[in-house]
């Protein structure tokens, strides 16, 4: 059975490393949003490397639900507390964790 942190692994050696302004790395966590984590092409590939890895048909995985991705500019928290309306769902670490652990894509 595929355990949080294998999935952890497999997505932070994956995608590129974030860091804040002082560059310091920040980890990716199993509930982040990976759209606002890393860009399009980075988790498509991700999304195929996950799929051979695991075994999983990601033919279910209907990229549509999930982009566009409507990311917060940085200022934004300076001029207003209202979260930016999404219009897709968020794709997290946690997704592929359960889909791996179930055998198959479950989410829609």
């Amino acid at each position: 059975m595929v355990t949080e942190q294998e999935m952890l692994e497999f997505f932070r050696q994956k995608l590129p490393e974030l860091r804040t302004l002082s560059g310091k790395p920040v980890l990716l966590q199993m509930d982040d949003v990976l759209q606002e984590y890393a860009e399009v092409e980075d988790i498509a590939l991700v999304i195929d490397a996950f799929s051979d890895c695991y075994g999983i048909e990601i033919a279910a995985l209907n990229i549509e639900n999930y982009f566009p991705w409507r990311i917060p500019f940085f200022f934004r928290k300076w001029f207003t507390d209202s979260p930016v309306k999404q219009t897709r769902q968020p794709l997290t670490v946690r997704m592929f964790l359960t889909s791996a652990q179930a055998g198959r894509w479950l989410y829609h």
